[in-house]
């Protein structure tokens, strides 16, 4: 395994010297989008989504819970699987009471939707001991107008942003067949009875709300996976992400 090389104290600091004016650098940069981010102009949301959560069939107002603002997670979780995506539980098993708790006092509500029916959720989610908000859109456009359920047949293909032809220019033209499911999150924004679609991300972007990513991205070690820099930093082979996650 390629570890970091040993120096002294003195060596190491002014090391981290050097890192420290590029991180603040990053920090700056990173307030500045998210500011840009802030200024994106929102798209009304006309369609009446309806949902399927504990207490029966709900609606997308529903779902803020009286709160201004809603984070929806696209859990990825086909109608016709028995459980849902690995890298998604992953994720969602970082979403704790706290976390939930914080953003309510910010106005803001998280929930978890998914394509599967509700009978599989709610069986999924006793099986991980979760106790965050979980829906199913199963029978609604949602996740096909939100692209995260990519279906030719269903809705032009739309991954990231990017059309199909765009896609195919960087050998994800397997998106365009079949169906699939993607991760990603939506952001909306309640205005008296008007809601608003403000955001959303999918892909890499989406990795900076699932925690561990960023804490062992402040690691020697790393996520250990292939495609990071510097190479050698893991004891096993792992796959490489997909092209669209660089």
């Amino acid at each position: 395994m390629s570890l970091p090389e040993v120096v002294s104290h003195e060596e190491w600091l002014a090391a981290r010297r050097d890192l420290l004016v590029k991180e603040k650098a990053m920090t700056r940069a990173r307030d500045a989008l998210n500011a840009d981010r802030r200024r994106l102009p929102m798209v009304r949301v006309e369609k009446d989504y309806s949902f399927e959560g504990p207490e029966g069939h709900v609606h997308l107002p529903d779902l803020f819970d009286g709160h201004r603002q809603l984070i929806v997670q696209h859990f990825m979780f086909d109608p016709e699987w028995d459980d849902g995506c690995p890298s998604c539980t992953a994720s969602a098993d970082e979403i704790s009471d706290g976390l939930l708790a914080h953003l309510h006092t910010r106005n803001t509500n998280f929930v978890v939707v998914s394509r599967a029916p509700l009978e599989k959720i709610e069986r999924y989610k006793a099986k991980r001991g979760w106790t965050f908000p979980w829906y199913s859109s199963y029978g609604s456009d949602f996740n096909y107008d939100f692209n995260v359920t990519i279906d030719a047949s269903v809705a032009p293909v739309m991954f990231n942003f990017l059309t199909l032809d765009e896609l195919e220019d960087r050998g994800l033209g397997w998106m365009g067949e079949g169906s699939s499911e993607q991760p990603g999150y939506s952001m909306f924004l309640r205005d008296g009875d008007d809601i608003f679609h403000t955001y959303s991300m999918y892909a890499r972007g989406a990795e900076q709300l699932g925690g561990s990513y960023y804490f062992l991205d402040l690691t020697a070690l790393g996520r250990q996976e292939n495609w990071e820099e510097p190479k050698g930093r893991s004891d096993e082979v792992r796959e490489n992400r997909p092209d669209f996650a660089n």
